[in-house]
C-alpha cells in the first residue's frame, strides 16, 4: 500500500508538471496573439504582465492536474484489464472534455479572463464560441500527448522512450543490470488440462497481476516468452529496498489474494518459479520497423540456466551468490546454499542460493 501511494503521488506531480507547462503554453500564445482571427490586433490584451499570468496558470493547472491523475489511476487499476486501448482513450478524452466545459461554464470571470473569452452572454454560450472550441481542442491534443507519452513510456519501460528519443542507445551502452525469469510452473500440464483457449487466459490473468505490482518494486519488463515473463532493473534499483527479491513474493502475494478467482475460473492456483542474476552486459537499439532496445550478454544466459534448475531443486527462487551478497535481506527470508554449479556453456561455476520467506508463528501458509 504504502508503495502504490508514493507512486500514485509521482504520477500526480508528474501529471501536475505536464499540465502546468501546457497551460503556460496555451496562455503565451494567447498573450502574444498568435493565431489571432482575421482583423483583431495582434497586441497583447492582457493588463496583467506575462510572468503574472503564468503563475495565475500554473495555480489553475494543478487542480486539473489532480484530477487528470486521479482519472487515470482508476482506468489503470480498475478498467485497463478489459478495455481496449482505442476505447480507454477515447473515454479518458470525453471525460476531460465535458470537466473542461463544465469548469469554463462555471467559473465564468475567471475563465472568461484568462482564456481570453467573451463570456457575456448566457449559460451555454460555449456551444457557439469557436475561440473556446479552439482552446478545447487544444487541451484534448494535449491530453493525447500525455497518453501517447504515458504509453509509450509503458511500451519501452520507465524512462526507456525518453532514451531511444535522445538516441542514447543508438550506439551500444555498457550498463550493469539485474534480471529476473519468471516461469509458470507444470506449464505443460496445465496447458493439456485447460485447452489452449483458458490458458491463455490463465497467462494473460497472471501477467495482468504482474504489472499491478510491477511498478511498486521498481522494475521493468523486458521480454513475454509464452508463459514466461523476464523483468529488469538497473542494478541501482534492484537492490534498493531488496526489490529483485521483494517482487516475486509480492507477486506470490497478489496472486494468492485472488486465489479465490483463480480456482473457480480455472481449478487451479498457479505457481511461479524464478532465476535472479545480475552483472554487467551491452544495451542497444535494434530493429527499423518494430524498434526495441535489446539486452546482450552472458547475465541474460547464466539467469535463464538460473531459473532452469528450480525444477531440478525443488525451489521457488534461486540467486546468484554475486547478486545475492549485494543485497540486505531482512529476517523474514531465509536463504541456503544449493550448490556451485557448472552451468550449461559456463566455464565457470556458479554458485546458486534458493530465497523462502519464513512462516510467522500463526501463519496458515
Amino acid at each position: 500500500m504504502k508503495r502504490t501511494i508514493q507512486q500514485y503521488i509521482l504520477f500526480t506531480f508528474r501529471s501536475i508538471l505536464f499540465w502546468v507547462l501546457a497551460f503556460s503554453f496555451m496562455i503565451v500564445i494567447r498573450y502574444f496573439g498568435i493565431f489571432e482571427e482575421k482583423g483583431v490586433s495582434i497586441l497583447p490584451k492582457y493588463e496583467l504582465p506575462l510572468i503574472d499570468l503564468l503563475s495565475y496558470v500554473a495555480i489553475s493547472a494543478i487542480p486539473f492536474g489532480i484530477f487528470y491523475a486521479f482519472v487515470e489511476f482508476l482506468f489503470d487499476r480498475f478498467l485497463a484489464k478489459n478495455l481496449a486501448l482505442g476505447v480507454i482513450v477515447f473515454t479518458k478524452n470525453f471525460i476531460y472534455l465535458v470537466i473542461l466545459i463544465f469548469l469554463v461554464s462555471y467559473v465564468v470571470e475567471y475563465s472568461g479572463y484568462m482564456l481570453d473569452v467573451s463570456l457575456e452572454e448566457e449559460r451555454g454560450w460555449w456551444r457557439t464560441n469557436k475561440t473556446f472550441w479552439s482552446i478545447m481542442i487544444y487541451f484534448v491534443v494535449a491530453s493525447l500527448v500525455f497518453s501517447f507519452i504515458k504509453i509509450a513510456n509503458e511500451k519501452f519501460g520507465r524512462g526507456v522512450f525518453f532514451k531511444m528519443l535522445t538516441g542514447r542507445y543508438r550506439k551500444p551502452k555498457e550498463e550493469q543490470r539485474i534480471f529476473m525469469f519468471l516461469d509458470l510452473k507444470a506449464s505443460t500440464t496445465i496447458a493439456e488440462n485447460l485447452g489452449h483457449y483458458t490458458y491463455s487466459q490463465l497467462i494473460q490473468d497472471c501477467f495482468y497481476d504482474l504489472n499491478v505490482i510491477v511498478r511498486k518494486y521498481d522494475a521493468e519488463i523486458y521480454q513475454y516468452v509464452g508463459d514466461e515473463a523476464v523483468l529488469t532493473w538497473s542494478y541501482k534499483r534492484g537492490i534498493k529496498r531488496n526489490n529483485a527479491v521483494e517482487l516475486y513474493f509480492g507477486f506470490l502475494d497478489r496472486i494468492t489474494s485472488r486465489s479465490v478467482y483463480y480456482q473457480e475460473k480455472y481449478g487451479l492456483i498457479p505457481e511461479f518459479k524464478a532465476g535472479i542474476h545480475g552483472g554487467t552486459l551491452m544495451v542497444t537499439e535494434v530493429g527499423s520497423v518494430k524498434k526495441e532496445i535489446a539486452y546482450h550478454g552472458d547475465v541474460i544466459n547464466t539467469t535463464a540456466r538460473i531459473q532452469s534448475q528450480c525444477n531440478t531443486y525443488h525451489a521457488n527462487v534461486l540467486i546468484s551468490e554475486a547478486l545475492l551478497q549485494k543485497l540486505e535481506l531482512p529476517e523474514k527470508y531465509h536463504t541456503q546454499k544449493i550448490d556451485d554449479l557448472l552451468l550449461k556453456g559456463k566455464s565457470k561455476t556458479v554458485t546458486i542460493y534458493s530465497i523462502d520467506k519464513v512462516a510467522r508463528v500463526g501463519d496458515s501458509s
